[in-house]
């Protein structure tokens, strides 16, 4: 099997694997879930933090200051801050193989207290070819309001695996981020809004107004009538005690709260580099006839009568199936019946060679036709 043979076989197998699944996924019936997997509470969020640093200590992978001169400025001004002037002459000249110019973020998590550590990221933005095995000096963590919220400083710890063998070496990782676990520590913090008022909202995780009614139905059954009240799709405010412990209680049992979320809205997502078909559901497809090279894609509606049995007391239907009919080369043309779904027909296009651009240009004809009953998304 050769190379292009063997990538088609894979790319055929994985789009296969994905359409089954997006069959089961359709197929399944919606089950309840717990309210704190569909909404969060307003106010109780991350923050993002960033700060600047050097990260000293490396084995020679640092920056080349000649390309990087703010790597210079820092180290005298750190220098400089500690009580060690130099001289003019010596700056222009320096060489500091050993150190990095890196940013360092994190996320301040909510209601988090001094004290507090976080875990945070390291990454170079100078050229140094690693910062393994480096130490990152006293960086301060500030907020999108310029304040700082955090103080991180520690061994960076760069994952991976590296071999050598016969004077050559090899390394699978990306050398220029690393993570110290528990390297900053909370300093200030950020003032919360949840106990303000008698009204707490709850916001949905996606817009939703089927959702969020039954959120509200099953909410007031649970606390009693007019405690929870539907102000959009999205946001529901919920009367709550004003005690924070009988608060704090109050929301711990509204997150537990089971709700069976209404269908979500038909999607299918495309990666156009690897052909690969993600669907949430089953989508039908309508009537219509897709021309695109030597492929060609019909779908029709097929009328079928059933009939009850002899004294049955059931009444003779008409029902309207769709016939698929999908072809390539001449001689070779796949036939599929019943219900017009999505899933089959890319299941065929891949069983006769279909390109993940071939696939691509096909769904982006039927949604423009509007066939397509469902929001595509290309990545």
């Amino acid at each position: 099997m050769n190379f292009r043979s063997f990538s088609l076989f894979r790319s055929n197998r994985l789009a296969t694997m994905l359409v089954a699944a997006a069959c089961l996924l359709g197929a399944g019936v919606s089950h309840a879930e717990r309210l704190k997997d569909l909404a969060s509470i307003q106010g109780v969020r991350q923050n993002q933090l960033v700060g600047y640093g050097l990260a000293v200590g490396l084995d020679g992978s640092g920056d080349q200051t000649t390309q990087t001169p703010f790597t210079v400025q820092s180290v005298i001004s750190m220098l400089q801050q500690l009580g060690v002037n130099l001289p003019s002459t010596s700056t222009s000249n320096m060489q500091l193989k050993n150190v990095a110019a890196v940013m360092v973020t994190t996320s301040l998590p909510a209601f988090a207290q001094p004290g507090q550590t976080l875990d945070v990221t390291v990454s170079s933005i100078g050229n140094a070819k690693s910062i393994r095995g480096g130490t990152l000096l006293m960086a301060p963590l500030k907020g999108a309001d310029g304040q700082i919220y955090a103080i991180a400083q520690g061994n960076i710890v760069v994952g991976g695996a590296g071999a050598s063998a016969a004077g050559s070496s090899t390394t699978i990782n990306h050398l220029s981020v690393g993570r110290i676990s528990a390297g900053a520590t909370v300093e200030r913090a950020v003032p919360s809004a949840l106990g303000q008022g008698d009204m707490v909202n709850l916001e949905l995780n996606d817009n939703d107004f089927s959702t969020a009614s039954r959120v509200v139905e099953a909410v007031n059954k649970r606390f009693g009538f007019d405690t929870a009240v539907a102000q959009d799709g999205r946001v529901i405010r919920i009367r709550a005690p004003l005690g924070s412990g009988e608060r704090v209680a109050f929301l711990g049992a509204l997150e537990n709260i089971d709700v069976t979320p209404s269908r979500v809205q038909a999607k299918v997502i495309l990666n156009a580099r690897t052909g690969s078909v993600v669907m949430n559901q089953a989508v039908t497809l309508d009537t219509c006839a897709v021309s695109h090279g030597n492929l060609s894609v019909v779908i029709n509606a097929e009328n079928s009568i059933s009939q009850p049995g002899a004294l049955s007391g059931g009444q003779t239907a008409a029902n309207q199936n769709a016939q698929i009919s999908i072809s390539s080369a001449p001689g070779k043309v796949m036939y599929l019946k019943g219900g017009a779904s999505l899933a089959e027909v890319v299941k065929a296009l891949n069983a006769i060679g279909a390109t993940p651009q071939d696939l691509l240009a096909i769904l982006q004809a039927m949604k423009a036709a509007g066939s397509l009953r469902a929001e595509l998304e290309i990545i």
